[in-house]
Parts: structure tokens; C-alpha cells; sequence
């Protein structure tokens, strides 16, 4: 049991690349909807958004033929932005709703409207390569009501800089020889070491709870 379980993590490249090719054009859809479900929607932040920009665009360069990064680039920047355009959509409605306003206070919502007019713009393009946070600064925004023109061109500046870095780096890394030849321990290596803080954030949460007790 345990064997086989290595030896498939050891060779996931040999059993992802059947599924892609079997998928076809479905795959970059699928890719799509994961972006922008973490970009649009703040339930799913913890969806691995940019993990799945850099290792996509790593597996385009070592399959070749199985996943185009011509396509792959368009597919993440549409994504992206369509999904920050949702969220702040949302964020620009939550007034209506009554529980935001018995959350957010007239007080704290003329704050976060001062901040958004001063800094709103470097929040919105730099917030976007910070996990989790990126998700919920468009909802934010929104709630804030920054203004619609300025929230529009600093995310467009914010999604090119990480689609451009975050494909371009993937598929840099995808060109040599020892990635190639090691893929699906890299990458099974990388997606461990990115629930390593969750875990500890989780434990610590645990035996805060047994203290407590």
C-alpha cells in the first residue's frame, strides 16, 4: 500500500499527463474556474492560485505538446481579472445587506474609504502576490468605495505583473534538464511544503485550545 503510494507520487508526471491529454481544451476551463474561484470568491481563498499559475506554466514547458502556455498565459489573466472585478462587485453591495452594517461600523467604514482614496492603488497591485490577503482586498475595495476607474487599472497593473511573473518563472524553471527528469517529486515536494504552514497553524491552534482547557 505504502509502496504503491510512493511510487505513484514519485511518477505523477506519467499519470497527469494521460489526464490532460484526455481532458483536452477542458483543462485550461478547469484552470480557469480554479483561478478565478479564489481570486472571485472569498470562501474559496484557499485555493493554491498562484502555486497553480507557476507549476501549469512548468508543465507546459516539460510536457511540451500537452498544455500551451499561449493559452495557459490568456486563461490566467482573464481569470484573475475577471475575479477581482466580481469581488469587488460583491464588496460595493455588502451595504445592502444588514449584517454588514451591524459589522462595519459608519465610523470604521469612513476610515477604510480615507485609506482606499490614499493607498488603495498600491494595495490593489502589490496585494495581489500576497496569498490569501489578494483575495479579499477587491471585496474590500469595494466596501470601501474606491473609486471604479482607479481599482480597474491599478488590478489590471497587478494581475499582468503576476500572470507575467508567475508563467514566465514556471516555464523558466520547466527548461531544465533535472526538472524535467525530476517533476513529480518537485512538485510533490512544493505542494508539502505549502501545507506545512497551515499544519502548524493548526496545531498551534489545537494546543491552544488544550491549554485553555
Amino acid at each position: 500500500m505504502i509502496s504503491s503510494l510512493l511510487y505513484f507520487l514519485a511518477h505523477l508526471q506519467l499519470y497527469l499527463i494521460p489526464v490532460i491529454e484526455t481532458l483536452g481544451g477542458w483543462i485550461y476551463i478547469a484552470i480557469f474556474v480554479l483561478i478565478f474561484m479564489e481570486t472571485g470568491l472569498v470562501v474559496f481563498a484557499f485555493l493554491p492560485g498562484e502555486s497553480l499559475v507557476f507549476f501549469a506554466s512548468t508543465l507546459a514547458a516539460v510536457t511540451g505538446s500537452s498544455l500551451d502556455i499561449k493559452i495557459l498565459i490568456p486563461v490566467f489573466f482573464f481569470a484573475a481579472l475577471i475575479g477581482d472585478t466580481v469581488n469587488y462587485e460583491i464588496g460595493r453591495n455588502l451595504h445592502k445587506l444588514p449584517f454588514f452594517k451591524k459589522l462595519l461600523s459608519e465610523d470604521k467604514l469612513t476610515k477604510a474609504q480615507a485609506y482606499f482614496d490614499k493607498h488603495g492603488g498600491k494595495t490593489v497591485m502589490f496585494g495581489r502576490f500576497v496569498p490569501l490577503i489578494r483575495t479579499f482586498i477587491p471585496l474590500i475595495s469595494g466596501s470601501a468605495r474606491m473609486n471604479y476607474k482607479r481599482f480597474c487599472f491599478y488590478n489590471l497593473l497587478g494581475v499582468l505583473l503576476w500572470v507575467f511573473l508567475g508563467s514566465s518563472l514556471g516555464y523558466f524553471f520547466g527548461q531544465f534538464d533535472f526538472v524535467q527528469n525530476n517533476f513529480s517529486i518537485i512538485l510533490v515536494t512544493f505542494g508539502l511544503i505549502s501545507v506545512v504552514p497551515g499544519l502548524i497553524i493548526s496545531c498551534y491552534r489545537f494546543m491552544k485550545k488544550r491549554t485553555a482547557v
